[in-house]
């Protein structure tokens, strides 16, 4: 009998993440000779694990990628792409973009996509201490900090805290680059073999379908993982997160992504380099 090879799989606990990759991870997909398994972190984790190595596939936000590039290569589907879903700034109080200078604004981690958007529209803030995302909020709404950029489900909730919105990071991008913003992707580490790493990317593909076709049946699964449990905010995290670039990136996604890796080395956030950004283009 041939040995079945496993495959660690970094994903965060986001609807959007145990809602694309369900069917993967429970036998709904042909994956043959291969298993996964799952190793469910905050982003933050996983972007910390891609740089240290330690997954052989792993979801992470785009701007990590970008730093451990040398390291991985990103799959064409499953990514967490689109227009109108970058991250947020909010704070406590109303205010406006030009007032963040001094203030204290947490980040959902340093290597996080949605920190190197901060950065590049706000070189002026230098007191930007991170936190784990769901940790933000509260923070915000407690004093911890004057503001913060929040991502995943709290684009739908942070008006439930008495928080406002002073700016949309994703928004300034699609203006300044009439592209989509990359938050997050699924890398496969180079030394996995390079038809296995198609393969995932493959499979990737397979399990959105599924995903899509039979909506209910990750039901649960994205229920015992989530942060926000009423099902309309979970059903609005997945409609805005998992979309057609989920399936496959187009000659549309993948400019937006070479643009951010381009922004990120150009901004002195991540090493420049020069080797092939996706599976299958080595």
């Amino acid at each position: 009998m041939k040995a079945v090879r496993t495959l660690r799989f970094g994903m965060s606990p986001c609807p959007n993440d145990t809602f694309l990759f369900h069917a993967l991870l429970h036998g709904r997909v042909a994956t043959p000779g291969v298993r996964f398994e799952p190793v469910i972190e905050d982003v933050e984790s996983l972007n910390e694990r891609m740089l240290r190595g330690e997954l052989e596939v792993t979801k992470a936000s785009f701007a990590a990628f970008a730093r451990a590039r040398e390291t991985y290569a990103a799959c064409r589907t499953g990514g967490a792409l689109g227009r109108g879903n970058g991250p947020l700034v909010v704070a406590s109080r109303p205010m406006k973009p030009h007032e963040l200078g001094p203030l204290k604004i947490a980040l959902p981690g340093g290597l996080t996509t949605a920190a190197l958007l901060f950065g590049l529209f706000h070189p002026e803030c230098s007191d930007t201490p991170s936190l784990r995302y769901d940790e933000l909020p509260d923070a915000v709404a407690n004093g911890r900090c004057d503001a913060a950029v929040i991502i995943h489900e709290h684009r739908f909730t942070y008006r439930e805290r008495g928080l406002h919105a002073v700016e949309d990071l994703g928004q300034r991008w699609e203006a300044l680059t009439r592209l989509p913003v990359p938050l997050g992707g699924v890398f496969v580490r180079r030394d996995v073999d390079a038809q296995l790493a198609r393969s995932v990317e493959r499979w990737i593909g397979e399990s959105f379908a599924f995903a899509r076709a039979n909506p209910d049946a990750s039901r649960d699964f994205v229920r015992k993982h989530a942060q926000e449990l009423a099902d309309g905010v979970t059903e609005q995290h997945i409609a805005l997160y998992v979309n057609e670039f989920s399936a496959g990136y187009g000659k549309v996604g993948e400019d937006a992504i070479r643009r951010l890796l381009l922004t990120a080395a150009a901004s002195g956030a991540a090493p420049r380099s020069a080797t092939p950004v996706f599976v299958g283009d080595e």
